[in-house]
């Protein structure tokens, strides 16, 4: 645990602007929301009636790859870039902001579960996401539930290695993902296994979810055979490990997404004119965008906070994680209710881009435990068993 005090400004130094200004270039040039819409919203069917997955650009996320986003949370041991938190939450808030359809977020989260199990094998596995693969998080059971210690496959011992079955649900970005790190409860406790997309065994059951950036599925394993060198981790603390960091990446990308519908509704009030004025005149217009800028203020500052515990290695970076969620989730939820309600009868349709980012941030606000869910653990974890 570290002793010494935080750092100025959360340790957001040169590095770390210059790696947001660069993700704001880029993703300005190679996703625009007129691009985004013709990727993703081009045809409302395909997405809810014919429950097509939804498209994103493959030769974007080869560029991103060439950039080193990914590698930001692979150590320099393994190939990667070793990038401090404060920097990938300001990457991944820009990634939020233009709503990127693209595996980098649960690959940054496989990633954080990998370099916190501290294994050859995971280093072998961090090393190929340096290397640009794409990689997803299976360590979820049937109920939902966020706890480290649920999920939802077995592993069996078989010689040298293990046989998983069962399955794994609410997987991100399932069909983008090269490899799964996947959760299984073995004899000795909770094991995390590579397990390559396609493998022996595994299949993908696609999910049918609102936001059109991303897809989602059920990892279903029947015999998965998982050699030894595969098995990243024995012991089950490096899932719980890795926690703070996987809040903080879903509370960047939310707070993304929150500043998009701030500004693209306070533009919009600009102009849009009644009785002869802007509506942004309007006390009931300008007081809530007033209220949605507090609460996305309040959410970034935990959010940044909150990766400033991970990197200095403060023992309540777990506490700092669930504060910034709980704020990011909260905040994301009041903005879309104001975009949507501010744009007046043109938010409610397909053509308005706000329902892009409303989807996504909905998503996000679940994803992980919502805000009520955060405060639950914080209130248990600070003052005790609700109820004893």
């Amino acid at each position: 645990m570290s002793t010494a005090p935080p750092p100025r400004d959360f340790g957001f130094g040169e590095d770390e602007q210059l790696l947001r200004d660069l993700a704001h270039r880029f993703l300005d040039e190679h996703m625009p929301v007129e691009r985004l819409r013709a990727l993703v919203a081009a045809d409302h069917e395909a997405a809810y009636e014919r429950g097509e997955r939804p498209a994103w650009d493959e030769g974007i996320w080869k560029q991103i790859g060439e950039l080193g986003w990914a590698g930001l949370a692979v150590p320099e041991s393994a190939g990667g870039v070793g990038g401090r938190m404060v920097g990938i939450a300001a990457l991944v808030e820009e990634v939020g902001r233009h709503a990127l359809p693209s595996p980098l977020v649960a690959t940054l989260c496989a990633a954080f579960a990998l370099r916190e199990s501290r294994t050859p094998a995971a280093d072998a596995w961090l090393a190929r996401i340096a290397d640009g693969a794409a990689a997803s998080l299976a360590i979820t059971d049937a109920r939902g539930s966020w706890d480290p210690e649920d999920c939802g496959v077995a592993a069996r011992a078989d010689g040298e290695g293990l046989v998983l079955s069962g399955a794994a649900h609410f997987v991100q970005d399932a069909f983008k993902a090269d490899f799964f790190v996947v959760s299984a409860r073995g004899p000795n406790g909770i094991t995390l296994c590579a397990v390559p997309a396609g493998a022996a065994g595994s299949a993908l059951e696609q999910n049918h979810i609102h936001d059109l950036t991303r897809d989602q599925a059920t990892l279903r394993c029947d015999g998965v055979r998982v050699v030894r060198a595969d098995v990243v981790s024995e012991e089950s603390g490096a899932l719980r490990r890795a926690w703070p960091s996987l809040l903080v990446a879903v509370a960047a990308d939310l707070c993304g997404t929150s500043e998009w519908q701030l500004q693209t509704t306070v533009e919009y009030a600009k102009q849009r004119k009644q009785f002869e004025r802007q509506i942004g005149f309007f006390q009931a217009v300008k007081h809530p965008l007033v209220n949605a800028m507090i609460e996305i203020d309040r959410a970034r500052s935990l959010l940044y906070h909150a990766a400033c515990c991970i990197d200095t290695g403060d023992a309540k970076a777990d506490v700092a994680a669930r504060m910034a969620k709980s704020a990011a989730s909260d905040a994301g939820a009041f903005i879309s209710d104001r975009s949507v309600q501010l744009h007046g009868g043109i938010g409610f349709t397909w053509e308005c881009d706000v329902h892009l980012f409303f989807k996504r941030s909905l998503h996000n606000q679940t994803l992980y435990g919502d805000g009520a869910y955060q405060r639950k653990l914080l209130a248990e974890q600070l003052i005790g068993p609700i109820g004893s």
